[in-house]
Parts: C-alpha cells; sequence; structure tokens
C-alpha cells in the first residue's frame, strides 16, 4: 500500500483486490501477473515484478502503479495468486521485452551481472532511508523543540510520514501514523508521544550502526523500518516442529488491509507464534485463518527473522486441528512482566507479546484488572472483549487467560473453563 500513487488508488485497490474481476492469475518466483476485467471489451493485462518493483497494465489511467497493479499485488500478499509452472504468454513476453531494452541499454560485450544488480539496488535503497532518517530525526528535534501542544490532531505527522514512504522506509511511516490519536487517549499523553518519539530515535541510530549490529538485531531494525521478507525465504529456513496450541485470534479491520491475528504456543518448546493472514476483502477464507482458539495443531513453523523470532508461517501439517486441554501452568503475572521485560531488551520497538497468565479479573479504579494471589495486578484492555464471561468462567478463583500483552494492558482474548477454550 505504501507504492499507491494517492488515496484513491490506495482506497480503490483495497476494494478490487480478490474481487470476482479477476480471472488467469498466476505467480512465478517474484513476477505475478492476472487478467482485470474492466469498462472495456476485453480485460486489462496486469504485470508487477516484485523483485524490481515493476507493474504494468494495459489499463488507460495514468498513475503508475495503476490500481490493477496495486490489487494484483494485494491479492499475491494475501496468498490468493496460485503457484503456476511458467508465466502466461503475456508476462512473458513483457519480461522479454525489459531483458531486450536492458541489454541495449549495456555497453557491448557487458555481461549480465544480476548479483551486483541486487547489489546496487540494495545500495540505493540504503541511501535512501538514511537519507529519509535523517530528515526523520530533525523533524522530531523540532517537535520537541517546538513543544508537544503543538502535535494535536490526527495528521500533524502526516507529511513527514509521506517523506517516510518516498524514502523506502514504510514501517516508520506506518509507526508515524499511528502517533495521531495519542493525544486524545487522555491524561498522561505527552508522555506517551514523547516515548514515541524517543523510540523512532532509537531506531534511527540503531540504523546509522547497522553494519555493527549483531545479526539478530539487525533483523529487527530492518522489520521495523519496513524492509520487505519473501515469503519463499521464510519458507526454506529452518522449520520448527510442534504441537502448537491456538491461544487466541483476533481480527484486525481497521488496518490499511484487514489482518487475522493467530496466536500459538508449542507444547514442547514453550515457544509463542503470531500467524498473520491478510485479506483485503475481510473474508479469510484460506485454510491458516480457520484455526480456532483451544485446538492444536501437529506442524511445522518458519519464522521470520527477527529477536526474538515471533511471526511465522505455517508449513507441513501432519494432521488437522484438533480440540486440545487447557494449557498447564500459566505462570502469574510477575511472570508476565518478567517476559516482557526479557522480549523488550532484544527489541525495545516492540509494540506487543502474547501472553498466557493465570490471575483473578478484578475491578480497580480506572477499569478492571487482572490480579493473581501475590497482589501483583495489570489492567484488562476490555474495548474488544466482554469482562463479564471472564469473571463468570473464574468465580472469584485463578483463571487461565491468553491474549496480548502492551504497556496498555492484557488484551484478552481466550480463557479456559476447565478444557473448554471460550474466545472472549
Amino acid at each position: 500500500m505504501a507504492l499507491a500513487p494517492d488515496v484513491a488508488a490506495h482506497r480503490a485497490a483495497a476494494r478490487l483486490a480478490g474481487g470476482s474481476q479477476w480471472s488467469g492469475t498466476g505467480a512465478a518466483g517474484e513476477l505475478i501477473w492476472g487478467l482485470c476485467a474492466g469498462s472495456g471489451q476485453h480485460p486489462y493485462q496486469v504485470i508487477a515484478d516484485m523483485s524490481g518493483p515493476a507493474y504494468k497494465c494495459s489499463c488507460p489511467s495514468r498513475k503508475f502503479p495503476c490500481k490493477h497493479a496495486l490489487a494484483l499485488i494485494l491479492s499475491w500478499a494475501a496468498g490468493t495468486v496460485p503457484e503456476a509452472p511458467a508465466p502466461a504468454d503475456f508476462a512473458a513476453s513483457w519480461v522479454e521485452a525489459r531483458a531486450y531494452r536492458s541489454a541495449r541499454s549495456r555497453a557491448p560485450g557487458e555481461p549480465v551481472r544480476d548479483e551486483q544488480a541486487a547489489a546496487r539496488r540494495a545500495e540505493q535503497r540504503a541511501s535512501r532511508v538514511a537519507a529519509g532518517l535523517a530528515e526523520l530525526d530533525l523533524w522530531l528535534r523540532d517537535q520537541v523543540r517546538a513543544g508537544l501542544s503543538a502535535t494535536r490532531g490526527y495528521q500533524h505527522a502526516e507529511q513527514v510520514a509521506a517523506r517516510m514512504v518516498d524514502a523506502q522506509a514504510g514501517g516508520v511511516a506506518a509507526t508515524l501514523r499511528s502517533l495521531g490519536g495519542i493525544s486524545a487517549t487522555g491524561p498522561g499523553w505527552p508522555g506517551r508521544l514523547l516515548a514515541a518519539y524517543a523510540r523512532l530515535h532509537l531506531l534511527i541510530r540503531a540504523f546509522g550502526q547497522f553494519a555493527a549490529l549483531p545479526p539478530g538485531l539487525a533483523a529487527v531494525v530492518r522489520a521495523h523500518i519496513g524492509y520487505p521478507v519473501a515469503r519463499q525465504d521464510v519458507l526454506s529456513s529452518p522449520a520448527v516442529s510442534d504441537r502448537w496450541l491456538v491461544l487466541g485470534v483476533r481480527d484486525v479491520l481497521d488496518g490499511q488491509i484487514p489482518a487475522r491475528r493467530i496466536l500459538l504456543r508449542g507444547h514442547g518448546t514453550a515457544r509463542f507464534a503470531l500467524v498473520l493472514v491478510f485479506d483485503p476483502a475481510g473474508l479469510f477464507a484460506e485454510p491458516d485463518a480457520a484455526l480456532r482458539p483451544g485446538t492444536a495443531l501437529d506442524a511445522d513453523l518458519h519464522f521470520y527473522p527477527g529477536e526474538p523470532p515471533l511471526r511465522a508461517l505455517l508449513g507441513e501439517r501432519r494432521g488437522s486441528a484438533e480440540p486440545a486441554p487447557a494449557p498447564q501452568r500459566p505462570g502469574g503475572i510477575t511472570a508476565l512482566l518478567d517476559d516482557w521485560a526479557a522480549v523488550l531488551a532484544l527489541d525495545p520497538w516492540l509494540s506487543g507479546w502474547p501472553a498466557l497468565v493465570s490471575g483473578i479479573p478484578v475491578p480497580g479504579e480506572t477499569g478492571w484488572q487482572l490480579a493473581d494471589p501475590a497482589g501483583a495486578a495489570v489492567p484488562l484492555v476490555t474495548g474488544e472483549a466482554d469482562c463479564w464471561p471472564l469473571l463468570a468462567i473464574s468465580g472469584g478463583a485463578p483463571v487461565t487467560v491468553a491474549g496480548e500483552w502492551s504497556t496498555a494492558g492484557l488484551r484478552p482474548l481466550t480463557a479456559w473453563h476447565g478444557d473448554q477454550a471460550v474466545a472472549l
């Protein structure tokens, strides 16, 4: 979506992706293509080469990329474009024409050096990112120097966010756009906004020392800046085999692309995992999206680079998901906070982490809390959850709760009544 030339193309592509207008879609490596029915007699021929990226569409739009190319890329990212052994004829012709033009532009006898071209593209992107982050650093200093009272409003960071898109730092742009609502979060918002500025400043400093970072931290920095990781590269990484319990499922429908977040925990490894399913139409019809809390699946997971690794893709499945007993020996509030401190030390830009905790829901001064017998308590984020079923399951006794932890508190997603998982 960061490639969209304007908001209108952004919205039109989201509506068009995965719709019935498409036919003959396919993917071979990083080349994707498809036919999209339009207002003319013949469907538009749409092609995208994600290694560039580069685009081609036979529609008359003057926007680049047009809504058809963006919609095709969205469908591919959502996993709805099937793999094909060879490109369609019109896509193959486009690839050959581009190769011919590239060959003519080289000096006579100059060999084709794909690796060198890839290295040049990587260097060019690094230069663009560095230049964009340098401008962002000046912007952050200006915000602090001028005072935070001038930052009210949802659009105060939009201009610099657009500059980050131009600099190919889409992750930073998304973070900046999320700052707009902080001033409306009630008392203490200046501190929360300043903390967000500080994390961005830390990310800028880390990128400035990128070559000296350990591999794990370097992967974290790349992810938060917005460098993509190819799905094929993730699936080719070593698999983690386990019986994965589905802890919770949450749909996020107010983002640029509707997403389903599926939290897993390995029975043998005790590792958390997050599977993201994107669907521009918000239907979530693919098999991964059908996983439900309280079931377990014997499967391989392939983790994206990161420290600690969390986001993963499902690889080989051994059977289907089946009902599973409640997780054993969940920790208390202190263990939850200790885990959060440990992962935050590895990735200081984390916005949240899966949680599996035992506690008692109790009313607090400003809302519901989850407390443990030792007296520790954390706030419950109940905007999307009804706490009365949680209170009924508990009955005043500790109950096992799974959810997502952030600095705002614990967002409960699932509670266990005996071995029965109850989605909240």
